[in-house]
């Protein structure tokens, strides 16, 4: 986990459930509107509240079996599909770090548009939408799997857009459950007996909330399919 922000803690305060809308601070409607993609969901905000606490409290029982620190850019390295949720939550991230420290997310949106250059020939879906195929899984253990993140900061080794980062980072190193079983990060739980790991499973989204919306987004035009973050952040605002 690529940044120096630990002091995750369990909010037993979480709001109640409601409607999903659509809504942002002006300024952010307007840049995604000039960007083509929708203002961050409300309900976001709630989705990354319940998976932060999830973080947390696996963390909690993970203890020394979890070695994530800032420096540690095991998870940054290779490209991985993200949803069109996590994509607008990255180009609201990158916009809001435009406005604290333009040169700083001039280095990103750069690091993001020569990543697409590098990937755009092999890419496993529409290089012209950055949209993956729908069977591109399939593809990803030959692709790009060398491929740093661009929002990762190659001198510091931290994220640059931590707070907007996609579910997946969200939950790198605790165990996560999978078809394939109960998965770890290989630097992580060394010693540990099956057992150790699976009281310590993170539970990332219980309620299945960023189904409902993603399908928010759809109604309201954002792209439908999965994408890299390298595509999400190499858009110029028109």
């Amino acid at each position: 986990m690529a940044e120096t922000n630990h002091d995750l803690f369990i909010d037993s305060q979480l709001p109640a459930r409601r409607t999903i809308t659509m809504c942002a601070r002006p300024s952010l409607k307007r840049y995604a509107r000039r960007m083509g993609f929708p203002a961050l969901p409300a309900a976001d905000k709630r989705l990354v509240q319940i998976v932060d606490a999830a973080l947390a409290d696996a963390s909690q029982r993970s203890g020394r079996w979890l070695v994530c620190r800032p420096g540690c850019t095991q998870c940054c390295i290779g490209a991985f599909p993200i949803s069109q949720l996590d994509a607008i939550r990255l180009q609201n991230g990158l916009h809001d770090l435009e406005t604290k420290d333009p040169n700083r997310a001039a280095r990103v949106r750069t690091r993001a548009q020569e990543s697409v250059k590098r990937l755009a020939s092999d890419f496993p879906g529409d290089p012209a939408t950055g949209i993956l195929d729908q069977d591109a899984e399939a593809q990803f253990s030959k692709f790009a799997n060398d491929e740093p993140c661009p929002a990762l900061d190659p001198v510091m080794g931290t994220c640059d857009l931590y707070a907007s980062r996609p579910i997946t980072c969200r939950a790198f190193g605790p165990p996560i459950r999978s078809e394939g079983g109960l998965g770890v990060c290989e630097l992580c739980f060394q010693g540990a007996t099956q057992e150790e790991i699976a009281v310590c499973e993170m539970q990332v989204d219980p309620d299945n909330l960023e189904s409902g919306v993603l399908e928010e987004l759809e109604k309201a035009g954002a792209p439908v399919g999965e994408t890299i973050v390298a595509f999400a952040l190499a858009r110029n605002v028109e």
